[in-house]
């Protein structure tokens, strides 16, 4: 990987649902130490072009190139809050996925764990039920699971969605701090907060790119 290249660059994306197009010739670019917002109104294609750029749903028309393991940072687990997942087996499903997982031992694993957990600041809950977690917490302890797998680029869809004042400003002060570290990080957003503070703003309306 060259660091002077774009983390992520996404070509010409379209995407429809049935005859309802959603996204129309879209072109962007995620830079290394950078993060960046994707606003705009409902409906006008974040979420889909988020799940694009993850490799989770394929473009009808385009090409995305990544430059390193992407982590689609989800609001809410696929698995029912009725297992008795501790947060850090959710942290520790980071691991089994990515370019690097086969590479580490199970000390290396253990241990990215911990400093993962360390970093969203939730080593005192690693033991405590997932289910028990406030939003804010579930919303580190996901970041957290991407930070394990050892992911350079971070996708977000709306990760302040249903928080507190107090638990958006600290995930976007996460978030920003992963970018210092030389992450690409990207996030669907609609609080105003955040898409001010971030280091580029791209803008959707009708499933095209107006800034």
């Amino acid at each position: 990987m060259n660091s002077s290249h774009s983390a992520l660059r996404a070509r010409n994306l379209h995407f429809s649902f049935g005859d309802r197009p959603a996204l129309m010739g879209l072109d962007l670019d995620l830079e290394w130490g950078k993060v960046t917002a994707i606003a705009g109104p409902n409906g006008a294609g974040k979420s889909t072009l988020i799940e694009i750029l993850a490799g989770v749903r394929k473009a009808d028309r385009g090409v995305v190139e990544r430059n390193d393991d992407v982590a689609l940072v989800v609001q809410r687990l696929s698995s029912p809050d009725s297992l008795p997942l501790t947060v850090r087996d959710v942290v520790t499903m980071g691991t089994w996925g990515g370019a690097r997982a086969g590479k580490r031992s199970a000390t290396e694993r253990k241990a990215g764990v911990s400093e993962a957990l360390a970093r969203v600041q939730l080593t005192e809950l690693a033991s405590s039920p997932f289910n028990a977690l406030s939003g804010g917490q579930r919303q580190r302890a996901l970041l957290a699971q991407g930070i394990a797998r050892r992911a350079r680029i971070f996708l977000l869809d709306e990760p302040a969605a249903g928080l507190d004042a107090e638990s958006r400003q600290r995930t976007r002060a996460m978030l920003a701090a992963e970018a210092a570290r030389g992450a690409a990080v990207a996030c669907v957003s609609h609080d105003d907060e955040a898409i001010d503070a971030a280091d580029v703003v791209v803008r959707l309306e009708g499933g095209r790119r107006v800034s």
